[in-house]
C-alpha cells in the first residue's frame, strides 16, 4: 500500500450529521489494496482493473464503481485511533486499515479525502464522496436527515462495524475526582462541536441543580488541550478515542479514563441512500473481513477488541 496526500484547506471541522456547508480540507490519500502508482502515467490501467475484477466480490459493485477502480471515501482525519496522520504525514488507524481490508475484497481502491465532520453526509448526497468512514455514529436522525425534528437533509444508509459508547477522559489523577456524568454538574467540560457527546453533555446539564459549563471546539485536540491546561475538568470523547489519548499523549502522562463506556452504538459505514448496490456490496465485504479473520487483527492491532461485531448491520442506530 502507498499513500501521498495533496493538500487543501479547511474552514472547519466538527463531528454532526447532515448541516453544514462542506469545507473540504486535509489531504486526498489512497488506502487500499495494491501499488498505487500501477496506472500513474496513464499506463497499465487496464492490468490493474484486470486484477480487480478477480476479487471476489467485485461483481457486487455498481458498474460505475467497477469501471472507475476507486471508492471515494470522505472523513474527518483528525480522530485517531479511528482515522488520523501518522508522524510521516499519513493516513493511519482503524478506518483506513479496514478501508484496505474491504479494497482487497471488492477488488478497488478506497481514496480517503479529508473534510469537515458535519459536511460529510452533505458531500454524500451530493456525490463528492461514495461513502463516508470517520467514526460516524448510526442514529435514525442520520438515516433520515434529521436536526432534532427538523428535516435537513437527504439522510443515509449505514453498514454498521462497530461499536462504541462515550468515556469521560480527566486529567491524570482524577484531580476533581470524576467519578461519572453526575459528577460534571457546575463544572466545565471540553469536547468537539456537532458530536454526540455535546448532545450528551447537554442532557446531562438539564439534570443538575447546577448546569455544565460545555466548551465545544471544532477538534478533539482543542478540547483534550482544555484538560490539559485546567480550564476544563474532562474532555467527554468516544471511548476508542479517550483510551488511546490516555494512553499515548505525553507517554501516558496526561490522561485517564473514568468511570464505565456510555451509551454505547454502532459506528456505521455510511452510503448514499438511493445507492443500496453500493450499500449491500460494502456490508458483503465487512462480513468476509469479520470471516477471514482481518478484521479481528485490525482490532488487535489498535486494542479495540471490546468494540468488535460478529457481523456487520444495516441501519442498526436507534
Amino acid at each position: 500500500m502507498t499513500a501521498s496526500p495533496t493538500r487543501r484547506t479547511a474552514a472547519r471541522r466538527s463531528r454532526t450529521a447532515a448541516v453544514g456547508a462542506i469545507a473540504v480540507a486535509g489531504a486526498l490519500l489512497l488506502t487500499a489494496c495494491g501499488d498505487q502508482t500501477d496506472g500513474a502515467d496513464g499506463g497499465d490501467t487496464g492490468d490493474k482493473k484486470t486484477k480487480g475484477s478477480e476479487a471476489p466480490l467485485f461483481d457486487q459493485l455498481p458498474k460505475e464503481i467497477q469501471d472507475k477502480g476507486v471508492v471515494k471515501v470522505g472523513s474527518d482525519i483528525a480522530y485517531a485511533p479511528v482515522e488520523f496522520y501518522d508522524d510521516k504525514d499519513q493516513v493511519a488507524g482503524i478506518d483506513p486499515d479496514l478501508a484496505e481490508a474491504l479494497g482487497k475484497q471488492l477488488g478497488v481502491e478506497f481514496e480517503f479525502a479529508n473534510g469537515t465532520f458535519d459536511g460529510l453526509i452533505t458531500g454524500l448526497n451530493s456525490g463528492r464522496h461514495d461513502i463516508i468512514m470517520s467514526a460516524m455514529t448510526d442514529t435514525k436522525e442520520r438515516q433520515e436527515g434529521k436536526d432534532g425534528d427538523k428535516k435537513v437533509g437527504d439522510g443515509a444508509d449505514f453498514v454498521d462495524y462497530f461499536r462504541a459508547g462515550s468515556s469521560i477522559l480527566v486529567k491524570k489523577g482524577n484531580p476533581e475526582d470524576i467519578k461519572s456524568l453526575d459528577d460534571l454538574c457546575g463544572k466545565t467540560v471540553a469536547l468537539q462541536r456537532g458530536t454526540a457527546n455535546e448532545d450528551l453533555a447537554k442532557a446531562q446539564s438539564e439534570k443538575c441543580d447546577k448546569p455544565i459549563k460545555v466548551l465545544a471546539f471544532e477538534k478533539d485536540t482543542e478540547a483534550l488541550l482544555q484538560v490539559k491546561q485546567g480550564r476544563a475538568v474532562a474532555d467527554i470523547n468516544d471511548f476508542p478515542v479517550a483510551a488511546y489519548n490516555a494512553k499515548t499523549s505525553g507517554g501516558g502522562k496526561d490522561f485517564e479514563v473514568v468511570g464505565e463506556q456510555i451509551d454505547a452504538a454502532p459506528y456505521g459505514i455510511a452510503v448514499s441512500k438511493k445507492n443500496t448496490e453500493l450499500r449491500d456490496a460494502i456490508k458483503a465485504a465487512v462480513d468476509a473481513v469479520i470471516e477471514n479473520g482481518e478484521y479481528e487483527k485490525i482490532l488487535e492491532k489498535w486494542e479495540v477488541t471490546n468494540g468488535a461485531v460478529e457481523e456487520a448491520t444495516v441501519n442498526g442506530g436507534k
